[in-house]
């Protein structure tokens, strides 16, 4: 409905610069209508072929971001210089695709290339969209766009959200299957080797019997584990002592599945009448020393070497380059295929 709507606009403009056309001469008939997703049937649209959407990935990272999105754009403004640097290379005219865009920071970022993007959060798309940034939603596994479609493609904080490897492989043959080839790909996840290895210590980990029961077939499970995450108190002092002792995947060389907060400020207004929803239904905690809603948010962080090998099981493409910047692995893949 925004493209319908927005295309609408835009060829009313046209007609009024070169023939006065009557309002009503127009019929909605011209113009395609894209279904609506919302929160509630955007995995219904996804092709059988995908397997079903994990439910960590449904209440630890759509819901969570559903439900913190102005508050994460209004924090979500600087760009990162590897990021600008790599869409400033590409030629101009370029149809650039953001896979997993947010709020859009990196939309139009080049002024000679286009730009559209997609996200599974429908929140965050609209905040795109009141921008007047081409986007839809749609779920980085099964990408709505045909193949070789776009120029280049990025995907920035994207894949550490997916809770298994297949689903992390099938996003980044999505990615090359979309470019065109001799286009590039560069994406971007969280690394465990953490620049500030403090951040760690307030980051939750998963324990095994969490992760066999949310994880580990792959298939959406209802049943809750016996670890509560509402058992877990956040503290400003170093949590390792007397909280990662209690998880079987404390052991830094191993441990890569982890919750990490984000705070909700009490007198933020999507705080009010959200609040007490979430924390009942055990998608949120209040934390009155902080005085905030406290969100937990699923990340798989990826160990040294760990993208290279993900991304080589993927046809079609080659590795251009591969580096660490601030805390994040990154890579750059150029498709090989048509």
């Amino acid at each position: 409905m925004i493209f319908a709507l927005r295309r609408f606009r835009r060829l009313r403009g046209l007609c009024t610069m070169t023939e006065q056309v009557p309002k009503d001469s127009i019929s909605h008939e011209d113009f395609p209508v894209l279904p609506q997703i919302t929160t509630k049937n955007r995995y219904t649209s996804s092709l059988s072929k995908v397997q079903a959407t994990p439910e960590i990935e449904k209440k630890y990272v759509h819901s969570v971001y559903d439900a913190i999105a102005p508050h994460f754009s209004s924090t979500r403004y600087a760009k990162w210089p590897k990021v600008q640097t790599f869409l400033n290379t590409l030629p101009t005219g370029s149809l650039v695709l953001d896979a997993g865009c947010g709020n859009g920071k990196y939309l139009g970022l080049n002024p000679n290339c286009y730009f559209i993007g997609c996200d599974i959060s429908a929140p965050l798309i609209n905040i795109c969209a009141d921008k007047g940034q081409e986007v839809l939603v749609a779920d980085a596994v099964n990408l709505p766009y045909r193949t070789s479609y776009s120029d280049a493609a990025i995907s920035i904080a994207v894949l550490h959200h997916l809770s298994t490897a297949s689903r992390r492989k099938e996003a980044v043959a999505e990615l090359i299957r979309v470019v065109k080839k001799g286009g590039l790909v560069l994406i971007t996840v969280w690394a465990r080797e953490q620049e500030d290895k403090s951040l760690i210590t307030k980051w939750t980990p998963l324990s095994s019997k969490y992760s066999e029961e949310w994880i580990g077939s792959g298939s959406p499970k209802t049943r809750r584990s016996s670890f509560s995450l509402e058992s877990i108190q956040e503290t400003e002092e170093n949590v390792s002592g007397e909280v990662l002792k209690d998880f079987p995947f404390a052991d830094e060389k191993i441990t890569q599945e982890y919750f990490v907060p984000w705070h909700l400020p009490y007198h933020r207004v999507e705080v009010s009448g959200a609040s007490a929803n979430a924390v009942e239904d055990g998608l949120a905690r209040k934390d009155d020393k902080k005085g905030a809603v406290v969100y937990d948010r699923y990340y798989h962080v990826f160990s040294e070497g760990e993208l290279e090998r993900l991304v080589s099981g993927v046809d079609g493409a080659v590795v251009v380059d591969k580096f660490y910047d601030k805390s994040n692995w990154c890579i750059i893949l150029e498709k090989t295929s048509s």
